[in-house]
């Protein structure tokens, strides 16, 4: 029998901005805190730790004042975070899954045990319950809501402080009881901070109405825009591999847009965001819907607009030059 381990991380950092930050652990977690959950939504049980810190030995203000900890307080009741994930695993069991507010929880935990030197426990790839995106599509059109927001939209009680590991886990808990079971089972998440290795491996899910793929890691932008995998667009309603009507174009430095049509299922719209893997490689998250002919116009509108604005630089480059 599965458990739901709903979970919430507390982190430090460098109370001096980036010029003291220690690069491989930006974050350190100073408290976690969890609830476990059945299949039917019982409570089963509550896990809470405070963590000693070993890498900040101050307290970055801000911290200090969301989550009211100090370090007298961490450095009097923590261990050492080592203990505290080892017995937060050991506590979650194996037929865990895990739900969190946002993907950073995920993220910054791996961190943490990889600078620690940890063995990593989490199946690879990680799938998890996003519960800030499934509220944000169950109730807010996609738009993604602080957590204490969340709480009142949906009225629920309020007998806790937020910004603490144990309480916001137990709101995160509150806030995905309230949500349609069925509706959200099939939007799973992804974690990104272990990346497929190679291109067989790369992360193929298609949800009730898109597909997303996740790539491995590429050594640079431009590889990973030459990778055929990554520009191919196909049907996720037939499997079909489409000609594209209108070329993935940059929107930006980061965002990909493309179109194509299905002779079966309609326009299919694309999205590719390029995204930082750990060090200095980078990623492609690729996302495929089908739409009707306004989403397709709106694809083709934007290609305009980028057309356009790379007509005006190029016009005012060529003009300054020739005034000088």
């Amino acid at each position: 029998m599965k458990n739901y381990i709903i979970f919430d991380l507390e982190w430090n950092q460098s109370p001096n901005g980036k010029e003291n930050m220690v690069e491989d652990c930006p974050f350190e977690i100073i408290e976690i805190g969890a609830v476990k959950c059945d299949e039917s939504w019982n409570l089963l049980s509550e896990f809470h730790r405070l963590i000693r810190p070993q890498i900040y030995s101050e307290m970055h203000y801000i911290i200090s004042e969301v989550t009211h900890m100090d370090m007298n307080e961490l450095n009097v009741s923590g261990e050492s975070f080592v203990t505290a994930a080892a017995a937060f695993f050991e506590w979650c069991g194996g037929e865990a899954v895990y739900c969190t507010w946002g993907s950073q929880d995920l993220t910054e935990l791996q961190r943490n045990m990889a600078f620690y030197g940890m063995e990593n426990p989490f199946p690879n790839p990680l799938f998890y319950y996003d519960v800030q995106k499934l509220y944000g599509l169950l109730y807010e059109d996609g738009r993604k809501l602080s957590l204490d927001t969340a709480v009142r939209n949906l009225r629920l009680p309020e007998n806790r402080p937020y910004h603490r590991a144990l309480d916001d886990a137990y709101y995160t808990g509150l806030v995905l009881e309230q949500l349609d079971k069925k509706l959200m089972k099939p939007y799973v998440s992804i974690d990104y901070y272990r990346l497929p290795e190679k291109k067989e491996e790369h992360i193929h899910l298609v949800f009730p109405n898109y597909s997303k793929e996740v790539s491995r890691a590429f050594k640079s932008k431009e590889e990973a825009l030459m990778d055929k995998g990554v520009l191919e667009m196909k049907c996720y309603a037939c499997n079909r591999v489409l000609r594209k009507k209108i070329r993935w174009f940059a929107a930006n430095q980061r965002v990909w847009y493309g179109l194509a049509v299905c002779p079966e299922h309609g326009c299919l719209k694309g999205e590719i965001r390029l995204k930082k893997a750990e060090g200095t490689q980078v990623f492609a998250v690729k996302v495929l819907k089908l739409t009707d002919e306004a989403g397709a116009q709106g694809i083709r509108d934007r290609k305009a607009f980028v057309n356009e604005k790379r007509s005006q630089r190029s016009l005012a480059k060529k003009t300054k030059k020739e005034s000088e």
